[in-house]
């Protein structure tokens, strides 16, 4: 697929906010599909893209698929951030994955670096735990990426793991290639350089550390794109729902205290309810001829 024209991608990052800001109003996906693409610029292709996308979620209830489907349109990491958040035993919320795609196309339509947009798939892929092997292939079939870098890529799978991230960085940057020359003159890289030096400096300044380390480092010195953090559990949500149990528990306890006290037996305490049972006796309420 080619790289798109710009103002899709500002549509993008404006469709991808608008449906996060409205799914976390409680609105259904289905609805909100179905009505944003009137505010869409008609000019582009999004707006058929969602109607198709719209579509398929009525009849599926999906949207990765339909995002496969149209996969002249939606690059492969999209759809692969929508589908792992569509899984069902993912943790991996919707609304985490809709901000990470408003981010990228926000990203790409103010002229990315492609340095600058592997590191921020890539950190959201490991943030988020999106799985590496069908992860790195998804980025690396992104239409902004050349060659060399498809290449580049797809070699990640095979050394993660078992070479530092950073040196990863580090031996493809025109740092490396000078730091080289100094020793030996005639030095001549074997593969393409693709990490500036800048970026190299701060790679093998990380070298045996945590990579989140290098990839805040990229974004506060060469202001990289900031990957949003995974949202952490709501404490006082949590707080306040046991708070309401034991009170709810306190409030039966004294009830039953009071009846004590007055001997009065509150007989709907003792009574079973239907819906509490597996269900009424097989033969209940027949009788046996004599």
């Amino acid at each position: 697929m080619p790289v798109l024209d710009r103002e899709e991608y500002i549509e993008q990052a404006y469709f991808f906010h608008a449906f996060r800001e409205r799914v976390l109003d409680g609105l259904p996906s289905q609805d909100v599909l179905s009505r944003i693409s009137e505010e869409l610029l008609s000019t582009t292709r999004l707006p058929l893209a969602v109607s198709y996308l719209a579509t398929e979620i009525k009849t599926i209830g999906l949207m990765a698929p339909a995002m496969v489907r149209i996969g002249h349109y939606f690059t492969p990491f999209q759809t692969h951030v929508i589908a792992e958040a569509e899984h069902d035993t993912s943790r991996f919320p919707m609304d985490q994955a809709l901000l990470i795609l408003e981010r990228e196309a926000r990203y790409k339509a103010d002229g990315p670096t492609l340095s600058g947009l592997f590191v921020y798939q890539f950190e959201a892929m490991s943030r988020n735990r999106l799985g590496y092997g069908k992860g790195l292939e998804a980025i690396a079939a992104d239409p902004f990426f050349t060659e060399d870098w498809h290449d580049y890529i797809l070699l990640l799978r095979a050394r993660l793991g078992d070479v530092d991230f950073a040196d990863l960085i580090f031996v493809r940057s025109a740092f490396y290639v000078t730091e080289q020359k100094r020793r030996n003159p005639g030095f001549e890289p074997k593969f393409p350089i693709l990490f500036g030096e800048k970026e190299g400096k701060i790679a093998r300044a990380n070298r045996g550390r945590d990579p989140l380390y290098l990839f805040s480092a990229l974004q506060r010195q060469l202001n990289y794109p900031e990957v949003p953090r995974p949202r952490r559990p709501d404490e006082a949500e949590a707080r306040i729902a046991l708070l309401e149990q034991r009170v709810a528990l306190l409030e039966n306890r004294l009830k039953s205290a009071e009846s004590d006290i007055h001997n009065e037996i509150d007989l709907a305490q003792l009574r079973v309810k239907p819906e509490d049972t597996a269900g009424p006796p097989a033969g209940w309420g027949k009788h046996e001829p004599t």
